[in-house]
């Protein structure tokens, strides 16, 4: 199970602007939420549309937003909570912030609950992000070691490609030759184990040339790899 609660803080920095065009109190709730006031009308008419006149305004520039909204996709795939902080706009009303944010030298920076931190956007990858953000796998993975005789390596190179269970081959020298990364959707009915065991030995020992297999079958597997795109 994750060692850590599983959400994170994006502490982000807005520019502060004030509006001289003209919004409407419908469009209030809007702008609070986007930092983006629409340009409507040719300016107030009323004492009520008046008062919209030069609040100030907040924006995200666009770098800032890109790592904002791909922090999101990637917090959503994997399972975590989001909290996105503007400190312009909390200024020295959160004394929490300055601790999160000591030794900070630039924004935006997204901080896990144990402290590990990415800053500056240059760091806001999907890799980095993925990294930072530890999920488990919702197939089973398993890791299998086959010895084979000595012949074709590209044969049985191209035979095990052909499989789709077969993710990864990976070989080596010692007692071991293929090391093959193998994945499978969650069984509905039975024991992930056992399906695992019977395609190795059915599919994989089915290879003339292989010889004997050992397999590795985990009870719970976290990755850092960012996970593909569905």
């Amino acid at each position: 199970m994750p060692d850590e609660p599983r959400e994170v803080t994006l502490y982000v920095q807005s520019k502060k602007a004030v509006s001289t065009f003209y919004r409407p109190p419908s469009l209030a709730t809007q702008v609070a939420a986007t930092g983006v006031a629409p340009v409507t009308g040719s300016g107030p008419t009323t004492d009520q549309e008046a008062s919209s006149v030069g609040e100030p305004v907040y924006f995200l520039s666009d770098d800032q937003s890109r790592c904002v909204a791909i922090t999101e996709e990637v917090a959503a795939r994997r399972g975590y909570k989001l909290r996105v902080v503007d400190v312009e706009k909390t200024g020295r009303l959160e004394r929490l912030i300055t601790e999160h944010l000591r030794g900070v030298t630039k924004l935006p920076v997204l901080i896990t609950p144990s402290g590990r931190r990415l800053e500056g956007t240059e760091q806001f990858t999907i890799e980095q992000l993925a990294a930072i953000m530890p999920t488990d796998l919702k197939s089973q993975r398993a890791f299998s070691y086959l010895k084979v005789r000595g012949g074709d390596l590209d044969r049985i190179r191209r035979l095990l490609e052909t499989l789709p269970e077969v993710k990864e081959l990976h070989f080596l020298t010692g007692d071991w030759d293929i090391l093959v990364v193998l994945d499978f959707e969650p069984a509905t009915t039975g024991s992930n184990k056992r399906r695992v065991l019977d395609f190795v030995t059915e599919r994989i020992r089915g290879i003339p040339e292989i010889l004997d297999t050992s397999t590795i079958v985990p009870e719970y597997t976290l990755t850092k790899f960012p996970l593909a795109l569905t």
